[in-house]
């Protein structure tokens, strides 16, 4: 069965459509008027080989907050439908990832729990005009919508665009192990209470 899922959301601050195939090869088509974020989440759905296209028109006249932390929503929302009962999936994923000067770690776990713990300390926080503390509320958003326990720590890293890079692919290649089939248990809900949906 093909796991994947459309999402729509309008607020009066983001119009957001997003489509997700969990099982694809990475391909991206993203567009949020936001070039930094748009490279991502490209990079996003390459690395955890997600097929992923996103179209947001946001309030970004005002900033980028509204669209970075609402498409982190959608995005969360897409797993979870996408992933339904969540049988036979390993249900946890972790990821050590270097990126140049950076490292970073990720441990999540698809528990529909979420609880949400970011030690990310960055000197230099801008990237042109994206803050990439906007990176936390992005992967909170993500959290909340998905029901995951995220932890997200930045070991060290100095370039806020390699941080936020970091980060990103890193929770990619946590959640693409987490999402996977385990085939000794599959049609099987990875939880002695036998239930991760509700």
């Amino acid at each position: 069965m093909e796991r994947s899922t459309e999402v729509t959301r309008k607020t009066g601050e983001t119009d957001i459509s997003l489509s997700l195939k969990i099982d694809g090869t990475g391909k991206a088509d993203i567009d949020t008027g936001i070039p930094f974020f748009d490279h991502m989440l490209t990079l996003f759905a390459k690395h955890g080989l997600f097929d992923l296209e996103v179209k947001a028109k946001g309030d970004i006249e005002v900033d980028y907050h509204h669209t970075v932390e609402d498409v982190g929503i959608v995005l969360g929302q897409a797993f979870k439908q996408a992933l339904g009962d969540k049988l036979g999936i390993r249900r946890y994923g972790f990821f050590i990832l270097p990126m140049d000067e950076c490292l970073a770690r990720v441990a999540l776990d698809l528990s529909n729990r979420p609880i949400f713990v970011y030690q990310v300390e960055a000197a230099s926080l801008m990237v042109r005009d994206f803050n990439i503390l906007l990176v936390r509320e992005f992967f909170q958003g993500f959290a909340n919508s998905v029901g995951a326990n995220l932890h997200m720590r930045l070991e060290y890293g100095i370039d806020p665009h390699h941080i936020a890079e970091a980060l990103f692919k890193c929770c990619a290649r946590a959640l693409d192990a987490a999402t996977q089939i385990d085939p000794r248990t599959v049609g099987v809900v990875p939880s002695t209470k036998e239930l991760l949906s509700e």
